[in-house]
């Protein structure tokens, strides 16, 4: 990638009296941000993604990816609210403060964040950004953009996230949502004083897309290679994430460092004139270069034998063509489940009418009620389903365990019928999708009884600790046995820690098994495809 540094030194800063305004409980963010002198970059791309960039950081957002987001949306209830709908500081506050709690029982002893802390300074830079436009008010929509934009992962998903809350149910992009989007997105740049680079105006939602008439997801997505210029900064704040610890054993042509950390730049004009990062964004220059001269950005080290390597495969034509910068998804998005095609249209009859009717009706009417055994499978499955998309999710034991009986049921069904010769042959072990959600179960079970058992140490070692008179000086016996109740807490944190890896692989298993499931059943039972479908959404 080549970058042009002249004309892009545009300040966007003049927020002295802007700073100044703020009330006093939102300002540590802003005053930690200060002390970076982050101001000193000259380009305003950089700028704004070494602000954006160090936000995600100091509240540890870069921690969270966008599915944990989507999880912490739909247990907050927001994901059936619409974008538009103005909500409370207050659930502001509980769906990130979710997110944090959620991100601390998943991160491992040694590193520990304090939820609150990263709470409080993200909900205050939200507020803060909401109030930087005049008459701006918090709505869903708000919400969404900032944590989709603000946290960590891949880029690629994000936007796909983001594309699917601003395109229709045919899978195309309505403008005036993407217009929402922008607007939102593009207060978090203008909280950092940087409006006059990356503001929104009312022309910005054609211009990011003026050769397309109907803008599908693949067209969407290529914002990774080929962002419009008002969201430049995006992909730019992911190559910064990726190329942190990157090492150049180069020397810098104007400060002198032996090594380089994080993006190197060599000059196309200069012969060997390399700058680190630090001093490219800052405008250095030394000697006979000059800062109008165009620079090539690398994010990784090429040993010279490396490059005449690559250099003799090019030339052979060995090299295989360079990949896309993102995977190519179907335009048609995927269909929801349609309840009215699976639950009957008419009661069906107990047991013992059953019996007695295929003991006197041919083999034909047989393998009718062998289908009509089957709708009444997916009538239970579509009222389950039907309450889960009609109340806010939350995960509970007793909740997940129905899930799993549910799905075993089903999938024990389907066994029997395929062997009485409704459904055909399928090269599917039901066997071991049930084998591996009893284990899951398991180990969800187990998962519980730790967390019971951890819950219980820390309340009698936080009893234990607090100060009694009738025990005066320490009492060594007592601290032996707060020893051994750590000891056992470290334990029970890692058997906690290697069930949840273990029960992440066996999902990783069982979903590659539904889409097995999925593609052999497409054309054989569609019915089945769509429950399957929404089943593994839920």
């Amino acid at each position: 990638m080549v970058m042009e540094e002249g004309g892009q030194s545009d300040r966007g800063r003049g927020g002295t009296a802007e700073a100044a305004a703020m009330p006093a409980e939102g300002r540590q963010i802003f005053m930690e941000l200060g002390e970076q002198n982050l101001d000193a970059i000259c380009l305003s791309t950089y700028r704004t993604a070494c602000k954006l960039r160090f936000i995600q950081k100091r509240c540890n957002l870069h921690l969270i990816d966008i599915y944990n987001v989507i999880e912490a949306v739909r247990d907050a209830g927001l994901n059936a609210v619409e974008l538009n709908a103005i909500i409370s500081v207050t659930r502001l506050e509980n769906l990130v403060s979710s997110l944090f709690n959620q991100l601390s029982k998943r991160l491992p002893t040694t590193h520990t964040i304090n939820p609150r802390e990263s709470t409080i300074l993200l909900v205050e830079f939200i507020l803060a950004a909401i109030d930087c436009e005049p008459d701006s008010r918090l709505t869903v929509l708000s919400v969404k953009a900032m944590l989709a934009t603000l946290c960590g992962g891949k880029l690629v998903d994000k936007l796909r996230y983001v594309f699917s809350q601003v395109s229709d149910s045919k899978g195309v992009l309505v403008l005036s949502k993407f217009d929402g989007f922008l607007r939102e997105a593009l207060k978090l740049p203008t909280a950092l004083h940087e409006g006059p680079s990356f503001g929104y105006t009312h022309t910005l939602t054609r211009s990011c897309f003026p050769q397309q008439k109907k803008v599908m997801l693949n067209t969407f997505l290529d914002i990774v290679s080929d962002p419009p210029q008002c969201l430049i900064w995006l992909p730019l704040m992911h190559r910064m994430a990726n190329v942190e610890h990157v090492y150049h054993p180069v020397t810098c042509s104007y400060c002198r460092g032996n090594t380089m950390t994080g993006f190197r730049y060599r000059c196309l004009r200069c012969r060997g004139y390399q700058l680190c990062q630090d001093c490219f964004w800052r405008g250095n220059a030394s000697g006979s270069h000059s800062n109008q001269h165009q620079m090539k950005e690398h994010s990784s080290w090429k040993s010279p034998a490396t490059k005449l390597g690559r250099a003799l495969s090019r030339t052979l034509g060995c090299v295989s063509s360079r990949e896309p910068p993102h995977p190519i998804y179907p335009e048609e998005p995927e269909r929801t489940l349609n309840l009215a095609n699976i639950v009957p249209t008419r009661p069906i009859g107990n047991n013992s009418e059953t019996m007695l009717l295929s003991s006197s009706v041919p083999e034909s009417s047989k393998s009718l009620a062998a289908a009509q055994r089957m709708n009444e499978e997916h009538a239970l499955i579509a009222a389950y389903v039907n309450r889960l998309q009609s109340s806010p999710r939350v995960d509970s034991p007793s909740r997940q365990d129905e899930e799993h009986k549910l799905i075993a049921r089903y999938t024990s069904r389907l066994a029997e019928t395929e062997g009485a010769g409704v459904i055909p042959q399928r090269s599917i072990n039901f066997d071991v999708n049930k084998q591996k959600r009893e284990l899951i179960a398991q180990l969800e079970s187990k998962n519980r009884e730790i967390l019971a058992e951890i819950k219980h140490l820390r309340a009698e070692h936080d009893a234990a600790c607090q100060p009694s008179p009738e025990k005066g000086s320490t009492n060594p016996t007592l601290l032996a046995e707060l020893r051994l109740l750590r000891q056992r807490k470290d334990e029970l944190e890692q058997r906690m820690s290697s069930l949840q890896e273990s029960r992440r692989e066996l999902m990783v298993q069982l979903e590659g098994l539904m889409k097995l499931l999925k593609q052999e059943q497409a054309s054989l039972f569609p019915h089945c495809y769509f429950l399957f479908s929404n089943v593994t959404l839920l």
